[in-house]
């Protein structure tokens, strides 16, 4: 089992960045964390979940929704099994529970992100609020 605790949310005014983490612990047999593509998951309020950036095993490639390109960054640290947001610019629209979530290969960042598809863990959600 992976286990996947994000950490980094709060309420924010709009223009200001948040940084979210999500700590990965444990492994599945024949993979550590680093094996596995991580997205980050936006839920709003009656809205269905959607993807907002992914990275792939080892960083080889990212994804980020439309609505996030050149203000979200997605980034990870293998060493340290954190895989981090970094949101800048942030508006009412960025609102709502973040999720991180992990999927094995063969996966593709873009299944993962753009269909929510072949999630194989998921982390408990924490929640981002841009308001003035």
């Amino acid at each position: 089992q992976l286990q996947l605790v994000e950490s980094g949310g709060g309420l924010v005014q709009p223009g200001e960045s948040l940084r979210l983490s999500c700590a990965a612990s444990g492994r599945t047999p024949g993979r550590t964390q680093a094996d596995y593509a991580i997205g980050w998951f936006r839920q709003a309020p009656g809205k269905d979940r959607e993807g907002i950036s992914c990275i792939s095993a080892y960083s080889i490639a990212t994804k980020y929704a439309d609505s996030v390109k050149g203000r979200f960054t997605i980034s990870r640290d293998n060493a340290k099994n954190t895989i981090y947001l970094q949101m800048n610019n942030l508006t009412p629209e960025d609102s709502g529970i973040y999720y991180c979530a992990a999927a094995g290969p063969p996966v593709t960042v873009l299944a993962m992100c753009e269909y929510v598809h072949g999630i194989d863990f998921w982390g408990n959600g924490t929640p981002v609020t841009v308001s003035s």
